[in-house]
């Protein structure tokens, strides 16, 4: 089973109560978050039901792993280092092969948040613009794999 990663590209303005709720089940707080989540039906319906506000994609493990090394926090919001990871026993790799294959958890990482921060994209969105799917040439909704190269310019 494959990871999904959804990430918020429109803020609170017009957002229901019904979509904002789903929004922090999600931990999709403000605008450019980013989580990772099982490609189950229960998540691709909630996916789905907020897809005006947010897009997804198929996630690859090395993506998984870029945004752990760059972009995951600590409570405190600390940074994870290489020596916080050796002071866990925890490889990074073997960590990210047991996560996608659903053997591990972001919360198997004492402290980790469960969401990433992410930049705005470097040279921006799709030309389409924020207001617009992803199949008309804009941003939102569902993206396949091309969500890591949209990650990827964001960290």
């Amino acid at each position: 089973m494959s990871k999904l990663a959804a990430i918020r590209i429109r803020g609170e303005i017009g957002l229901s109560g019904e979509n904002r709720y789903t929004m922090s089940l999600l931990k999709l707080f403000n605008k450019n978050y980013c989580v990772v989540v099982n490609n189950s039906k229960n998540y691709i319906g909630m996916l789905t039901k907020i897809k005006d506000y947010i897009t997804w994609g198929e996630v690859n493990e090395e993506t998984i792993s870029l945004l752990i090394k760059n972009r995951g926090r600590l409570a405190g919001n600390r940074n994870i280092t290489e020596e916080y990871l050796k002071e866990k026993n925890i490889n990074l790799n073997e960590f990210v092969n047991d996560f996608v294959s659903n053997k591990k958890t972001f919360k198997d990482i004492p402290g980790l948040k469960q969401f990433f921060r992410l930049k705005p994209p470097t040279h921006g969105f799709e030309r389409g613009g924020i207001k617009r799917p992803f199949s008309l040439g804009g941003v939102l909704g569902y993206r396949k794999d091309k969500i890591n190269d949209l990650i990827k310019r964001m960290l």
